[in-house]
């Protein structure tokens, strides 16, 4: 087992703070949600994105967290340099099958990955994905879904 980080990284820190706040905003305002989660949401988002480039196992965001993902991704130019800046290729997403998108194990993988990391886990954003039943996690539609 990995030894873990001893210091408590934030996924927001690693980006601009005036991109971070325009993707909290952006999920704020389509989410219909406080800025206050929103931020929690991106801050996920980014944590799960870096381990996604680091390790070659496909991880998946919670319901919760993909938004996060997906604000970032429309904002194209800064979401494709950003990716090529710091893991040199670009982060696709690529939806599961249902089956496979509810995945428990997948699900939990995604979170040790994250905490193993140092990242803060926002368990309030994860904890429905990671103790996933299919097909009641993760919400009933086809949001999150693997990375490559």
């Amino acid at each position: 087992m990995p030894a873990l980080a001893t210091e408590s990284r934030q996924g927001r820190d690693l980006i601009e703070p005036g991109l971070f706040t325009r993707l909290a905003t952006f999920v704020a305002n389509e989410e219909k949600i406080t800025t206050e989660r929103a931020e929690r949401v991106v801050d996920q988002a980014l944590a799960f994105l870096h381990m996604s480039a680091m390790r070659d196992e496909q991880l998946s965001p919670s319901k919760a967290v993909d938004p996060g993902w997906h604000a970032f991704m429309l904002h194209t130019r800064e979401y494709a340099d950003w990716c090529q800046e710091r893991f040199g290729r670009f982060i696709h997403h690529n939806p599961f099958p249902v089956p496979q998108l509810f995945d428990g194990a997948r699900m939990r993988a995604t979170v040790d990955a994250i905490r193993e990391a140092g990242f803060t886990v926002d368990p309030d954003l994860w904890g429905t994905a990671a103790d996933c039943n299919p097909p009641a996690c993760c919400g009933d539609g086809g949001g999150c879904g693997g990375s490559e």
